[in-house]
């Protein structure tokens, strides 16, 4: 989830010059909640601040706003707040671009200005009635709010009301009242407003004719934000809910972003020492955050959040869709690979396009996209990207050419470029799998009968779990996924295979799986796999030396109670070798030739995810200390039991086979 606070530093600047009616009133929440922020990354905070300015002064210039309670059809209103464009009239109408947010629509009243209002400020330029909306029971809206709203495919009566119908409800009442519109509706946002821009492209209004879901949530227990299949997102879920969660009796305009008070930098050090979950409340929420305890009644993937994955529900789409992620995104990956696929499954015959750039969560709009922790990519890759999106809508809502938008248009890490796809994955791109061999090993060849009874082993100890990441912080990474991986190799309870020097180059594109054989001397385990590409020996970056260095590809942790399913937790056998097979988000990546593939394979990864206490409870959430003990994991590559990496091998431009 996106935290309210990215622009705080910027707009307090803003206010110091004097115009706070444009910017410095306006709410930080929203400003980064819809996916409006600073671009630039790298520039000084002096070019960043007289930018902000400039555009909240052109906003300023050239928008009247507008607030209105829209009612829906249970009879409760939604606080919805609209920018006119000043030259809109009868004979010049305009297109409306709509934003839903549990983020608040801030700043409130008419005579207080949002300082950005679309994607880019090209947007503002080009003229749009820019529409935000606090979504049901948040801040200025009626209703109750519900985490990830349940959708209801067959509505009985006007008390059956799901984020859709909010949405369907108030894009009717915006077309028929807001004057000088052109009777057609565009609507777009990131993370949670990027759920509920899937939610409203259900059952699509006549007007909806362009949607863009960006890192949209999709299910929270299998793949985004909270939960990585099945194994708890700690440090997201105890941060993000210490303030979301928090109740909100009435309808106000004064919510504003807390950071739990950790009282030191040290994020791990902090986790660590609050030991198992179930002092989460006893010494911190104590029960007063009502999500949190939704956690706890939930530990699998039950009814609760099986109503709340969205995706079996993305039917009766009319509107044009462009699904946007990032590779590098630690929040919802997930959500945007998994909503194209089944918008694309469930709606034969629209627009469906999906983009993927080399992006941290909402990057393409919050930063210039050129480097992500450890990679570079060699130039500012949002400047492709932000005028093929506007191009998007401007065809869909304004008549405008036809965008040269393919079926998927993906960024190539590794080989740093765009490339274009009638399908995705790409139809062209064929099962392989890199297995695991002795001493560290890993190859395309499966494990040959004189390995019959091979396997590695190491110590998991939850009281001394691998971190995920070297930097000392108590909010989540957003840098790891990119980051060198040497400080986790060099660690005895982490496993490392490696390729031979590559000759050619090996492009990988789509979806990975985990197989693996394993076994434990306890009851439960985690098993951590990540991809990673080693560089050269001798490998230059501008003036840093990165030789030898381990870049994380993808990384994903899996709770092996749930190998037979995420609503059947079973405990190991100890000692008893047991298959473990699990998915893995796409990745499109070329190791290039001088560089290795490497896989690691781990029990732990903190405080990013929870410590699996390694003894089977019935509930995590309510493990006590005496759960959490040491365990010796055993990973096999022999002939029978051939644990392996699956991937989709595309071949390289060159025309040249992996090996």
């Amino acid at each position: 989830m996106i935290r309210p606070s990215i622009l705080a530093s910027l707009l307090a600047a803003l206010c110091a010059t004097g115009i706070a009616a444009q910017a410095g009133a306006a709410n930080t929440t929203t400003a980064t909640s819809a996916g409006i922020a600073v671009q630039g990354q790298g520039n000084s905070s002096d070019d960043l601040t007289s930018a902000l300015k400039q555009r909240a002064e052109f906003i300023r210039e050239h928008y009247s706003k507008f607030e209105y309670r829209i009612p829906v059809r249970d009879g409760k209103t939604l606080f919805t707040a609209v920018y006119m464009p000043l030259d809109a009239s009868a004979r010049k109408t305009y297109p409306m671009l709509l934003v839903r947010t549990p983020y608040s629509v801030a700043p409130y009243g008419a005579e207080n200005y949002k300082a950005q209002l679309g994607p880019t400020a090209e947007y503002e330029k080009e003229g749009y009635i820019f529409v935000f909306q606090d979504v049901r029971g948040t801040n200025m809206s009626e209703g109750e709010f519900v985490n990830m709203r349940p959708h209801i495919d067959v509505k009985k009566s006007s008390a059956d009301i799901d984020e859709s119908s909010d949405t369907y409800d108030s894009i009717d009442w915006l077309v028929k009242h807001i004057p000088h519109n052109n009777g057609k509706v565009g609507q777009w946002g990131i993370s949670y407003p990027g759920f509920y821009t899937s939610a409203g492209a259900i059952d699509s209004h006549p007007a909806l004719k362009a949607v863009s879901p960006q890192a949209p949530i999709a299910d929270w227990f299998r793949g985004d934000d909270m939960h990585r299949n099945g194994a708890f997102n700690l440090q997201m879920g105890f941060g993000f809910f210490y303030n979301f969660g928090q109740p909100r009796p009435q309808p106000t305009d004064q919510r504003g972003w807390k950071d739990f008070p950790f009282g030191t930098p040290d994020g791990y050090q902090f986790f660590l020492d609050l030991g198992p979950l179930s002092n989460v409340n006893r010494l911190h929420f104590k029960n007063g955050i009502s999500f949190w305890n939704d956690f706890i009644a939930h530990p699998d993937y039950d009814q609760f959040w099986q109503s709340r994955n969205l995706l079996p529900h993305l039917k009766n789409i009319k509107a044009a869709v462009l699904t946007v992620g990032g590779w590098y995104d630690t929040e919802d990956l997930y959500g945007p690979l998994q909503t194209y696929r089944a918008i694309e499954k469930q709606n034969p015959g629209i627009r469906n396009t999906l983009v993927v750039g080399p992006w941290t969560h909402g990057g393409w709009t919050r930063t210039d996209g050129e480097r992500v922790g450890d990679a570079g990519f060699g130039y500012k890759t949002v400047k492709n990207y932000q005028p093929v999106e506007l191009a998007f809508f401007r065809h869909y809502l304004k008549d405008g050419e036809q965008p040269v938008l393919p079926e998927a248009w993906m960024f190539e890490t590794g080989a740093n470029r765009w490339r274009s796809f009638d399908n995705w994955p790409p139809k062209d791109s064929r099962e392989q799998a890199l297995y695991f061999h002795a001493n560290g090993r890993l190859s395309f060849t499966p494990p040959g009968a004189g390995e019959d009874s091979g396997f590695d082993e190491y110590i998991s100890d939850p009281q001394k779990p691998v971190p995920y990441t070297t930097e000392i912080m108590t909010r989540w990474s957003k840098e790891y996924i990119a980051a060198d991986q040497r400080f986790a190799s060099r660690r005895p309870d982490v496993l490392s295979w490696q390729s031979e020097v590559l000759d050619k180059d090996v492009t990988l594109a789509g979806p990975l799986q985990a197989s693996l054989f394993v076994s434990t001397s306890g009851t439960d385990a985690d098993f951590v796999v990540k991809l990673i590409d080693v560089n050269p020996p001798d490998l230059k970056d501008g003036n840093v030396n990165r030789g030898n260095q381990q870049t994380l590809v993808r990384g994903e942790p899996f709770r092996a109670r749930y190998r037979e399913g995420f609503d059947q937790p079973k405990a190991f056998v100890p000692g008893a070798v047991t298959p473990v097979n699990f998915g893995i988000n796409d990745v499109f990546h070329t190791f290039q030739r001088g560089h290795r593939i490497m896989v690691q394979v781990q029990s732990s990864w903190f405080p990013f995810i929870d410590r699996n206490p390694q003894t089977f409870v019935p509930n995590i959430f309510e493990a006590k200390d005496s759960d959490f003990v040491k365990a010796t994991q055993r990973v096999y590559h022999s002939s029978g039991q051939a644990s392996a990496l699956k991937v989709r091998v595309l071949p390289s431009l060159d025309a040249v086979a992996a090996p």
